[in-house]
């Protein structure tokens, strides 16, 4: 077989589809069809869609990709091929102008033993440790640190990972804490590289050696997201308890300058919402793809720090008016994504997609959880990766199916229209808020709780940080 002739540069102005970066197309053996794998998900593809991509290269136009689909396909329409490439651009996992990267498709490694069981995940959350240099107020991480100092090894987490992908999970997220602080960071890259995972790291920053943003990318890691505390030195190294915001932006650019895909993150709160604006300046000026401006989520020390950080609902509602500024300043340079307050709209987002239906999380002792915050519900019996496994925690533990699917609501959620969409909302919201985890998600308007979330919370003093084990 020749190899086909290099494509010459698309003329000014026109369509020349490419993937963007931190994107890749890999084919599932697990689910027996290709998917985009991309820095905060997974998309499912039918064959023809991965057929139109595979003659993608950032250079061909897109009648010339029609017109290649044409030799090998019967009934190729033009119009549809358009209509696809648009959607695919439209969720920026496409770029039209020519610098997207050619679609080189890959194919994961088959998962071992018996056929990939529904529900399959597609995500493993990979907490590896809960130390950090850090002492955010909003630390998401549980309150009782103690119980988690024995952390799992190296050896114990390459299993999981192997177990990971027999579950038939296609994205890793390894976060922490802080994940820097794992020695063995780029042996777990590496190793899930070879599996066909796609790796996004979510770090402060702050223990990057010089050298090693390379070292990780040599490993394999697909992609970085790094959090910002303000766009304000001050104002950043107070909420982190450290003088951290400079070496955060240094951490940055050493990422950036080893080719690896950045997401900027920023938590927003009332102290930092006035600053929504600048903090979008600042990851443009860093070289960032993504953005996220995430409002926080009440667990762990957020929700004992909530009088300190919850924001009225006119700075809601200017947040929303600074993102659409923000978006309208840069345009399509970058990608700005907004999580806004479920606590302000009346609606509940659909908390991991579900419980138990797409994501899985496994604590640096191993537990094995549904969501980041479910070890506070009680009655949860966890289950473990080393003693219990994967798949027997995934699929046929009390955990996991405590809350899966739709018949353990309660009304309103039972009769709701969204609830096969919303999935009830948020179980750990429930739970702090009500201390039922099975109620309906205070969030909704339509909850008998709902007061609960629009009163308006008492302003406290400075916000004590939380105290963490480093």
């Amino acid at each position: 077989m020749t190899a086909d002739p290099v494509s010459p540069a698309p003329p000014p102005g026109s369509s020349a589809p490419g993937l963007r970066a931190g994107v890749r197309l890999v084919h599932d053996p697990a689910r027996g069809r290709p998917a985009l794998l991309h820095p905060e998900g997974v998309l499912l593809l039918n064959d023809t869609a991965a057929a139109v991509l595979r003659h993608c290269d950032g250079r061909r136009d897109a009648r010339t990709v029609t017109a290649r689909l044409a030799e090998e396909y019967d009934g190729v329409v033009g119009a549809q091929v358009d209509a696809l490439l648009a959607d695919l651009a439209e969720r920026r996992l496409l770029a039209l102008d020519g610098t997207g990267a050619p679609v080189l498709p890959t194919t994961a490694a088959a998962p071992p033993g018996t056929a990939v069981r529904a529900p399959a995940p597609l995500g493993l959350i990979a907490e590896l440790t809960y130390r950090c240099p850090l002492q955010c107020t909003y630390c998401a991480n549980p309150l009782e640190l103690s119980r988690y100092r024995a952390e799992l090894d190296t050896e114990q987490w390459l299993r999981v990972l192997d177990q990971a992908r027999g579950l038939g999970v296609l994205q890793l997220h390894l976060t922490g804490g802080e994940p820097l602080l794992r020695p063995d960071l780029s042996q777990l890259v590496a190793h899930a590289r070879d599996l066909g995972l796609y790796t996004n790291l979510i770090s402060s920053g702050l223990p990057l050696a010089a050298g090693r943003a390379a070292e990780l990318a040599e490993a394999g890691l697909d992609h970085v997201q790094l959090s910002l505390q303000d766009a304000e030195p001050r104002h950043a190294d107070a909420v982190a308890g450290h003088a951290a915001h400079d070496r955060k932006l240094a951490a940055a650019r050493q990422f950036t300058s080893a080719g690896l895909p950045l997401t900027v993150n920023a938590v927003l709160h009332r102290g930092n919402l006035a600053r929504l604006g600048a903090l979008v300046d600042q990851a443009v000026a860093l070289g960032a793809d993504r953005v996220e401006l995430a409002h926080v989520q009440y667990y762990g020390w957020a929700w004992r720090n909530r009088a300190h950080l919850a924001p009225s609902e006119e700075q809601v509602r200017q947040a929303g008016r600074d993102v659409a500024a923000a978006r309208k300043r840069h345009g399509g340079r970058i990608e700005i994504v907004h999580v806004a307050a479920d606590l302000h709209g009346g609606t509940v987002k659909p908390c991991m997609n579900g419980w138990g239906q797409e994501q899985l999380a496994v604590a640096p002792n191993g537990d094995v959880l549904p969501c980041l915050a479910a070890a506070q519900l009680p009655g949860l019996t966890v289950p473990n990766a080393v003693t219990d496994g994967l798949a027997a925690s995934w699929h046929d533990s009390p955990a996991f199916n405590r809350f899966r699917g739709t018949d353990w609501m309660p009304e309103p959620c039972r009769s709701c229209g969204l609830r096969e969409l919303d999935h009830g909302g948020c179980r750990c919201q429930a739970y702090q808020f009500t201390g039922d985890p099975a109620a309906t998600d205070p969030a909704c308007r339509l909850s008998p709780h709902h007061h609960l979330v629009t009163d308006p919370v008492p302003v406290g003093e400075a916000a004590p940080a939380p105290r963490r084990f480093r």
